[in-house]
């Protein structure tokens, strides 16, 4: 299977969790990677999430929502139990994840890190996240992912 080599999909198949891996060639010159994946998939943004890196009260934290949205940062801090949000350093978020920014998945990163999940993913039977790099997106359960990455499930899209 393609991109099996990422340590997102590499959980997935160890925890035997169903899932399905797209592909599509990545455009370097993308200014949105959700969007892209979304647009190359055939897929609606709604169902597409994308993975952003934030610090909450100076801790690493990752926010999963969609990408016809935003992440609501001052949401984000309170699902996490914290005062104030802001998105973190490129160059902190890869070293933390282990993944280049772009391709960053909810699931198997580097270093443990929170995960909050938008609740708009649970109308859906499966939604689509980065598998672990660019041009990788893994179809998966909702409720797979949230156990998974041990997430918490709040409003966070703006």
């Amino acid at each position: 299977m393609a991109g099996k080599g990422t340590p997102a999909i590499a959980l997935l198949v160890k925890k035997k969790v169903a899932h399905q891996v797209h592909e599509y060639d990545h455009d370097p010159r993308s200014a949105s990677f959700g969007q892209e994946a979304s647009e190359l998939l055939g897929l609606p943004a709604e169902r597409v999430f994308k993975t952003l890196v934030a610090e909450v009260d100076g801790n690493l934290t990752i926010g999963v929502v969609p990408v016809a949205g935003s992440l609501d940062l001052k949401a984000l801090a309170a699902a996490s139990g914290g005062k104030k949000a802001k998105m973190a350093d490129i160059a902190a978020a890869e070293r933390a994840t282990g993944y280049v920014a772009g391709g960053i998945s909810p699931l198997g990163h580097r270093k443990r890190l929170p995960v909050v999940v938008d609740s708009s993913a649970q109308q859906f039977d499966t939604i689509f996240c980065s598998g672990g790099r660019r041009g990788l997106e893994i179809e998966v359960a909702p409720a797979d992912l949230v156990a998974l990455a041990d997430a918490t499930v709040a409003a966070i899209s703006a």
